[in-house]
This record gives structure tokens, C-alpha cells and sequence, in this order.
């Protein structure tokens, strides 16, 4: 995990680390939409989905917190469960770090999986605007799923359009402090006196470094935001 020390809009909590994944995974191709929240969950977040951060079914949800989106995975367990279409072995749930930035470099070694530079027509964020320089454009929101090229193991925007929150406490030293059940690594919570989950990805109205594959952000579990989402994973609870 994490980004060699020559890689441009590299961050200081990037590592780089080996991390050994020793149980197998399945990480959504897309991430969560809004028609999929409203089929497993009904109402949208306490702040709606707007046109003017994009709207739609196969538009991905947003405004939720880290509360929201585990909901959601409790929901799609027991619904996929009860019609018998997942094991009762198996959960949905959100990703790892280690997890989530293995799937998104799928095998690459790049800044991003198609490249060490990000060009517009691989991903939905705004490549004209200058850190904190000036605003993002506002013809940029949220797209629908799928609108751009899927990676090489053929997940989609795991760069830009939307951040997706991990399960991960966020600690300034990767590999970072997660629920030991579901991860090889130490599960510490708040290890380092922060409060903050981690989210990954990139967005619509972030620039490309931050849509790199070892960037890493914190953000208070409790919030919401019109550019934070997330994908899931299906797992096989360890049997103790």
C-alpha cells in the first residue's frame, strides 16, 4: 500500500507498506446508487440528492455518513440473505483501505490505474482547477455509474466522480486500525487520538492528486457531504 516518495501530489500518510490479504474478497464493480439505496433502504439521507450535485437512479448516493452507508450493508445482507441469494456465511460491507486500494490498482503500479497522469476522459473530476486557486466548475457534479472505462479487473470510478468511505479509522501511518474480524491488520481504534474514517477515491470536484491510487483522506464519520459516497464488499466471516 501506499506511493513511492517520487510520486507527484504524494502525501505524507501514504507510506508506502506490504500488506498480505489472506481471505479472498468481492468489491462492487459500481458504487452504491441512488436506486439501489432507495430499493434496500427507501428514503435518501437526511439531505436529498440535487441536480446541482447530480441526480438520478444510476447516479451514485451521496450526503450519507459512515452510519448511513453501514445501514445500507445491514440492509443488503438481510435482504440478500432472506431471498437466498447470499450465504449466511457471507456479509456486505464496506471496504478495507487494504482491500479498496488493491481493487482500485488492480495490479498496477502507477499513480492511478490508468497511468501516472489521470486525463479527463478516464474519470470524473475537475481537471482544470488549481488547489485552492478556485472554485470547481459548476457544470461538475456527480455522474452515473459506469460512465467512464472500468479499470483492468473492470471496476468503475474507482477514480473521481464521488469519495467512498472505507471502514478504516484513519491513522497518520498506514496500514491504519480496522475491525479485526474482517482485516489482517490490528484493529486499534482511534490509535492515534484522531476521530476520523478514511475515504479514498477522489471526487468530481477535487483535482487528480487526489484521485490517486494511495491518496488517502480523513473525515469525521458523522458528516455529510455532497461528494462522499461509497462501494461494498462481499465477504466470508472468519468461523473462530
Amino acid at each position: 500500500m501506499g506511493s513511492p516518495l517520487t510520486e507527484p501530489g504524494r502525501r505524507p500518510d501514504e507510506g508506502p507498506v506490504d500488506v498480505v490479504l489472506t481471505r479472498g474478497f468481492w468489491m462492487g464493480q459500481f458504487e452504491i446508487t441512488q436506486r439501489q439505496w432507495q430499493g434496500h433502504v427507501g428514503d435518501f439521507p437526511e439531505r436529498r440528492p440535487t441536480a446541482a450535485f447530480g441526480l438520478g437512479d444510476d447516479v451514485p448516493v451521496y450526503w450519507v455518513t459512515y452510519a448511513d452507508a453501514q445501514h445500507f450493508c445491514t440492509q443488503l445482507t438481510a435482504h440478500a440473505r432472506e431471498s437466498g441469494t447470499l450465504p449466511a456465511t457471507w456479509l456486505f460491507h464496506l471496504p478495507t483501505e487494504a482491500q479498496w486500494e488493491y481493487a482500485c490498482r488492480a495490479g498496477t503500479r502507477t499513480a492511478t490505474a490508468f497511468g501516472d497522469t489521470l486525463h479527463r476522459d478516464a474519470a470524473n473530476f475537475d481537471a482544470d482547477r488549481l488547489i485552492e486557486r478556485s472554485p470547481p466548475s459548476a457544470s461538475l457534479r456527480a455522474v452515473p455509474v459506469g460512465s467512464y472505462r472500468p479499470n483492468p479487473w473492470g471496476l468503475c470510478d474507482m477514480h473521481g466522480n464521488i469519495f467512498e468511505w472505507c471502514r478504516d479509522w484513519y491513522h497518520a501511518r498506514l496500514p491504519g486500525g480496522v475491525d479485526p474480524d474482517l482485516s489482517d491488520r490490528p484493529g486499534a481504534e482511534n490509535r492515534d487520538g484522531t476521530y476520523s474514517r478514511s475515504r479514498r477515491g477522489g471526487a468530481w470536484n477535487d483535482v487528480a492528486e487526489f484521485c490517486r491510487s494511495a491518496c488517502r483522506l480523513r473525515y469525521e464519520p458523522e458528516r455529510r457531504s455532497d461528494h462522499i459516497g461509497f462501494r461494498i464488499v462481499a465477504i466470508e466471516r472468519p468461523v473462530r
